[in-house]
């Protein structure tokens, strides 16, 4: 074990504002005096690079989507972008301080989380995200365009540049929090004009990707939507229908599922339109299912400790927007994945079934992931089964990710265990996939694989920027 050795002044002390006593604060300090006086870096505090650094405010009242707008909390702010799933969301009603509302180019940060290795996760607003309410746990950072571009500040706050001062955070009785000063004084470097051009233009390379491709899906499942034909009784919330029925012991009996929910009218009326109107196939007819593993918290490991042959392991929180995240909470070594052996592959689909429930993900080209017990992995089970019911990999994404006929028909086969809602691996093969005509099919999958290819992208442009960023901090920190 390697020991650092640091000598300050009590003067020194006393003079920081903060009057720090941490042994790991004056090391982020003296790492990076040393490294910028080595290297002759540029190097500048957060807060003389932005025009402003400000938090949202508490809302004590929601409403729903169709009345309000979304009301960005801790958990919604992912690397790079946030998590636009409705049923994550809560939604205040527009007309809260606009000062608290967020604007293109903004980067979001959590300023409050349980541990510093949570710390240090920017999300980047753009054209879709803006306008959106900020919690006050949210910190908004307005970077003067003048001084330093937006789109490196964000690639800077997803690096181990910044993750490497989390230490700076105060800590608490159960939370660390970011105050606004302390993320002023967070040092932040520009390298040389070259590498700084080329990050600036591989984040707004991500950005413009997923927004078109979030485009796409959504056009997608509205195609999809449309050709189910749905009445209109059935494109309001379940939470809007009677909540006063029967239902006959029979019926309960051969569903096997003993609670109203899964015989709410609703429910049962959208299922039946849909059995009744196409011809279907039940999931596991078609797909190979399987649930992922518990590898247990001893073996997890942060990302400031990844290695590169590191698998990223996908708990249910770690999926969203479709896709899964890049950087998660957790990792595990290539060794327990090996004797795991999940075979999580490109294409792969993921369907949550534990906690939140049917939250849909798509794996790409550029995912290296085991999955953990709450998520399950949907496979084609062969290109003979999927010709002849003119399914494709995409079209089961399609069917699984649009609420109709992915998120209700789970909820329906959901039970709550002892603590959390769950969906056995049994019950979500039975859901019915309509087979719609196959123009539908083939227009949909397209758009679909077109979507994965820009996603797929996204992430590649995004593992670039942070492996130039972690990279370069790499080398200087072996240099000292």
């Amino acid at each position: 074990m390697a020991f650092t050795v640091i000598h300050s002044f009590l003067a020194s002390v006393l003079r920081n504002k903060h009057q720090r006593l941490d042994a790991k604060y004056f090391a982020v300090q003296e790492f990076f005096n040393a490294m910028a006086k080595r290297h002759a870096l540029e190097i500048d505090s957060l807060g003389t690079l932005c025009s402003s650094i400000v938090s949202g405010s508490y809302v004590a009242e929601y409403t729903t989507p169709d009345q309000g707008i979304p009301y960005i909390r801790v958990g919604d702010i992912k690397p790079f972008s946030l998590d636009e799933y409705e049923e994550d969301l809560a939604f205040v009603l527009p007309e809260v301080n606009k000062e608290i509302k967020t604007e293109r180019n903004d980067i979001l940060i959590a300023r409050t989380q349980a541990s510093t290795n949570k710390l240090g996760t920017a999300a980047l607003v753009d054209e879709y995200t803006e306008g959106w309410a900020t919690s006050q746990h949210v910190t908004r950072i307005v970077a003067n365009p003048q001084k330093i571009s937006p789109f490196y500040l964000a690639a800077y706050c997803n690096s181990r540049f910044f993750k490497s001062q989390t230490t700076l955070a105060s800590q608490g009785d159960t939370r660390v929090e970011f105050t606004h000063s302390q993320l002023a004084e967070v040092q932040v470097i520009k390298l040389s004009d070259e590498l700084y051009n080329t990050i600036i233009s591989q984040v707004q390379k991500a950005v413009a990707d997923n927004r078109t491709a979030t485009d796409l899906l959504d056009e997608a499942k509205q195609e999809l939507l449309e050709s189910l034909h749905l009445p209109e009784i059935f494109k309001t919330s379940p939470d809007r229908q009677q909540r006063h029925f029967s239902i006959s012991v029979r019926d309960m009996t051969a569903f096997d599922i003993w609670n109203a929910t899964a015989h709410t009218p609703f429910l049962l009326g959208l299922e039946r339109h849909i059995t009744n109107s196409f011809a279907t196939v039940p999931l596991g007819k078609v797909a190979e299912l399987s649930k992922g593993d518990e590898v247990g918290s001893a073996l997890y490991d942060i990302y400031l400790n990844k290695q590169a042959d590191d698998y990223a392991f996908i708990r249910t929180s770690d999926i969203l927007n479709h896709e899964i995240d890049l950087f998660p909470d957790y990792f595990v070594r290539k060794s327990i994945a090996s004797e795991l052996q999940q075979d999580v592959q490109p294409h792969d689909i993921l369907f949550t079934k534990d906690g939140k429930i049917g939250q849909v993900a798509m794996v790409t080209e550029q995912d290296r992931a085991i999955i953990a017990s709450g998520v399950v992995r949907i496979r084609l089970r062969s290109q003979n089964i999927g010709i002849e019911h003119e399914i494709t990999p995409e079209y089961l994404f399609a069917v699984l990710s649009l609420r109709e006929t992915g998120y209700y028909p789970a909820r329906r086969r959901t039970v709550i265990g002892t603590t959390i809602p769950h969906l056995r691996e049994e019950r979500l093969s039975h859901i019915p996939i309509p087979l719609v005509n196959q123009a539908t099919i083939k227009s949909m999958s397209d758009k679909i694989r077109q979507a994965f290819v820009l996603k797929t992208a996204r992430k590649k442009a995004i593992l670039n920027v942070l492996n130039l960023l972690d990279s370069v901090y790499d080398d200087y920190a072996q240099d000292l």
